[in-house]
C-alpha cells in the first residue's frame, strides 16, 4: 500500500517525503503549492519516480479524486494554511481555513481507514496564558486536557490544531483509527521560508548586516528543534501512538531571539550591534516544551544542538548567496 502525504511540499513536508522515500515508501503527495515548492525543485530524478504528485487543494482531493478511494498504509496530514508571525496575527481568518481542511480530512479518514495516521498539530495549541512574560511554564502534554478546562491557544492557527487533536481522539475512540498527534515547537532548517526567524536572521548575518535586526523585543524565546530531529520524532510517533494523543517535539530549552542573532554573528565572525524592532510582532513571550513524555514513549531526544544546527543553516544560506 502507498503512503499519503498532504501538504508535502512545505518545509516539514519536503524533509518528511525525502525520508519516507529513503525508507522505501511509494508516496501520493497532495499540495496546491500555495506556499509549497514543486517536487521537481527538491527531489532527484530517482526520487521523483517514487511519488505521484497531485497539484490540488487537499479538500478537492478528498472529495473527488479517484486516488483518494484507494487503501493507504500510512497517512501523514500536514496540509494547513500557515506562515510567519505576521500571517498568524494579521490574517487570522485566512488561517482559519485550516478548520475546513481538517473537517474534510477527518471525514475522509473514518471512511478510508488507513493503517496508521499522523496528525501534525502544533505547540500553538497550548494555552497562551502559560507563555507570558510573568508566567513562563514548561509545557507538558497533559496541559491540554479535553476532559477539563481548556485555555485559549495561539490565534486561529492554535484553535485549528487544538480542534484537530480533539477530532483525532474521537477517531481513535469511536472509529478504531490508529492515529497519533505531534506538537512540534520551533522547527528550523536550511531550506525554511524567509518569513521564519531562523533563516531570516541567518541571512542578515550572512550579509554581515550591522545592526543585526531581530523582530520584537528580542527577549522573546522559543524551543528550537532541528528539522531532521523533528522527522525522527514524527515517524516514531506514527509507529508508537495509536489513541490520538499528542506528544511534544521539543528540546526543553529556551533561547531568545537575541541569542539566535548572537550565535549567527559568532558563526559569521563579526561583532554587530543587535537591534530589536519593537514595532514588529513577536508572538507569545516564552514557549518551550517538556521532553519527558517523548523520551519515555518514543525513545526520542533531539540529536542536533542549536549551535550545530544554526551552522548548518548558515552554511546553506551562504551557499545560496554565492
Amino acid at each position: 500500500m502507498r503512503t499519503l502525504v498532504t501538504g508535502g511540499c512545505g518545509f516539514v513536508g519536503r524533509h518528511l517525503v525525502k525520508r519516507l522515500i529513503k525508507n522505501g515508501h511509494e508516496i501520493v503527495l497532495v499540495d496546491n503549492l500555495f506556499s509549497g515548492n514543486h517536487p521537481e525543485n527538491w527531489l532527484e530524478k530517482n526520487e521523483l519516480n517514487k511519488i505521484e504528485f497531485i497539484n490540488s487543494d487537499v479538500r478537492d482531493f478528498f472529495r473527488t479524486n479517484p486516488l483518494s478511494k484507494q487503501k493507504f498504509g500510512d497517512v501523514f496530514h500536514l496540509s494547513a494554511v500557515i506562515g510567519g508571525r505576521i500571517k498568524i496575527d494579521e490574517d487570522p481568518i485566512s488561517v482559519a481555513l485550516d478548520l475546513s481542511i481538517d473537517a474534510e480530512f477527518f471525514n475522509w479518514l473514518v471512511k478510508s481507514k488507513p493503517n496508521r495516521v499522523l496528525y501534525t498539530s502544533s505547540s500553538a495549541a497550548y494555552p497562551v496564558s502559560l507563555q507570558a512574560k510573568e508566567n513562563q511554564i514548561l509545557l507538558k502534554e497533559d496541559m491540554i486536557n479535553f476532559d477539563g478546562a481548556l485555555g485559549s491557544p495561539d490565534m486561529t492557527y492554535g484553535w485549528s490544531k487544538l480542534t484537530g487533536e480533539y477530532l483525532s481522539k474521537l477517531c481513535a475512540k469511536h472509529y478504531g483509527i490508529h492515529i497519533a498527534c505531534v506538537r512540534p515547537f520551533s522547527g528550523y532548517g536550511e531550506d525554511q521560508d524567509m518569513t521564519y526567524p531562523v533563516p531570516a536572521i541567518g541571512m542578515r548575518a550572512v550579509n554581515k548586516e550591522d545592526p543585526l535586526i531581530v523582530w520584537g523585543s528580542g527577549k522573546q524565546s522559543r524551543d528550537f528543534v532541528y528539522i531532521e530531529d523533528c522527522i525522527d520524532a514524527m515517524l516514531l510517533a506514527s509507529e508508537k501512538i495509536s489513541d490520538g494523543s499528542g506528544v511534544n517535539i521539543s528540546s526543553g530549552k529556551l533561547t531568545t531571539f537575541t541569542e539566535i542573532a548572537q550565535n549567527y554573528a559568532d558563526i559569521a565572525g563579526y561583532s554587530p550591534s543587535i537591534k530589536p524592532l519593537d514595532d514588529m510582532p513577536e508572538g507569545v513571550f516564552a514557549r518551550y516544551g517538556d521532553i519527558e513524555m517523548s523520551s519515555k514513549i518514543l525513545g526520542w531526544k533531539p540529536k542536533t544542538n542549536l549551535k550545530d544546527g544554526l551552522k548548518i543553516v548558515f552554511d546553506y544560506l551562504q551557499s545560496t548567496k554565492s
